[in-house]
């Protein structure tokens, strides 16, 4: 008799659903076919080894209230929103197949009139009269005794928002070409309008369970789960933890410099680990005192803009003549590097 499982999340948080996947393929029995269907609220993820102060805007992201979230693995940012269904295929590794994956979506999306066609290793592609467009990517991790392959479903997702939150190097942007990546993409309501998220995973379950020829236990995981499945919890607080979103960064500099009423300020920060382990400050400032004040007192302290505030608040009530310009000079500081 086969084993298969079905989860699905009810919650949109970002981080219990990545710490989901990550208890779905350390903890779970790996002979099971396990399928975890799930979406979260507007949110940046990053990979495990990117930098999300020089790969996001994190002022507008907070501005915008869009979560930061890092994934475990490698890649690149993405965004996501209520428009994308992700899912998350967990296998024996001996029966793995991505191929079977694969067809368990192309039969779900039949349901709604979608002919699919797979391209190379992760896209899946829907015809358009201008050529084939993307409306699905995904990435694929092995141990031992379990595959896993897990990807997104554009639905209705806003493919403009990611910009709005990136600050990308340059080289990449030339390298990659906004244009040709926008043309590439799709959302599947633009060839069946009434696709939904409720809609594909019900069709995602029917098609699951017709392959594998058997039924399959459902699960609905939410926040209240957490505290019966402590390696669940466990995972949850790792990924929602400031260490794993910002501290879990390799040394880096951040310069910025702009002109402002105090003067010109040119700071140079080095961080290591979310942690101020050295400034400088360059300006034509004329309070050289207050200037290795705001110095010493951010040295040591977390890469933020509460430290920020904090640092520039005792300025104020020391310097009053001068708040509206320190006032000036906080913001413009948050607005390059708030969390």
């Amino acid at each position: 008799m086969k084993k298969l499982k079905v989860f699905l999340s009810d919650s949109l948080n970002p981080h219990l659903n990545l710490a989901t996947e990550e208890w779905i393929f350390h903890n779970l029995d790996p002979s099971q076919q396990i399928l975890f269907l799930w979406r979260n609220e507007e949110t940046v993820v990053i990979g495990r080894n990117q930098n999300p102060w020089s790969e996001c805007n994190l002022a507008k992201m907070k501005t915008d209230n869009v979560h930061l979230a890092r994934r475990t693995t490698g890649g690149g940012a993405v965004f996501h929103d209520l428009g994308n269904t992700n899912f998350t295929f967990l296998s024996p590794r001996e029966a793995y197949k991505r191929e079977n994956n694969v067809e368990v979506i192309f039969q779900a999306l039949k349901q709604f009139g979608i002919q699919g066609e797979a391209s190379g290793r992760n896209d899946l592609l829907i015809p358009f009269h201008d050529g084939p467009r993307k409306f699905s990517g995904s990435a694929y991790r092995e141990k031992k005794d379990r595959a896993f392959h897990h990807g997104t479903l554009l639905l209705h997702a806003d493919l403009t928002r990611l910009g709005q939150y990136l600050t990308p190097n340059p080289k990449k942007l030339q390298a990659k070409g906004k244009e040709s990546v926008r043309a590439r993409v799709a959302n599947l309501t633009e060839v069946a309008a009434h696709v939904e998220h409720s809609k594909i995973s019900e069709a995602l379950i029917w098609s699951f369970e017709k392959f594998y020829d058997a039924k399959a236990e459902i699960i609905s995981l939410d926040l209240e789960s957490l505290p019966k499945i402590p390696e669940l919890k466990e995972q949850y607080d790792l990924l929602s933890s400031w260490n794993w979103l910002y501290g879990n960064t390799l040394e880096f500099t951040h310069k910025m410099d702009e002109y402002l009423s105090l003067g010109f300020f040119d700071f140079h920060f080095k961080v290591e680990e979310a942690r101020i382990t050295d400034l400088q400050i360059f300006t034509d400032c004329l309070y050289p005192q207050l200037i290795e004040e705001l110095t010493n007192s951010m040295r040591g302290q977390a890469y933020s803009g509460d430290t920020i505030r904090k640092s520039i608040g005792a300025a104020k009530l020391k310097y009053k003549d001068l708040e509206a310009g320190l006032g000036e000079l906080e913001s413009w500081l948050c607005g390059h590097l708030e969390v």
